[in-house]
């Protein structure tokens, strides 16, 4: 059986028996997908981070959030914290102020 799966010459493996166009068609779609769906997470992610960092939602910009291996999701409660803080103090001192 092994005999049969060896070719004698590059160019006889690279013809597949005949099959070649079939074979390194499927080859090629193969790469093509899992290079979709390595990249297009990685893409999507650095969109959503972008767009966050427009509105003003994340508190730092996306290149510094990605290098820190924060979660969109972790920055964003984060922000929200954060204001939460600012709005409490902002109120205990106008209450300290007004008569």
């Amino acid at each position: 059986m092994l005999a049969e799966l060896q070719f004698d010459s590059l160019q006889e493996f690279l013809a597949m028996g005949g099959y070649a166009f079939n074979v390194w068609s499927v080859y090629a779609l193969f790469a093509v997908f899992v290079f979709a769906n390595l990249a297009l997470p990685l893409r999507r992610r650095r969109l959503i981070l972008r767009r966050l960092a427009a509105r003003g939602d994340l508190a730092q910009s996306p290149a510094a959030a990605e290098q820190s291996g924060w979660e969109v999701s972790t920055v964003g409660e984060e922000l929200q914290e954060q204001q939460r803080e600012q709005k409490e103090q902002r109120e205990q001192e106008e209450q300290g102020t007004k008569p």
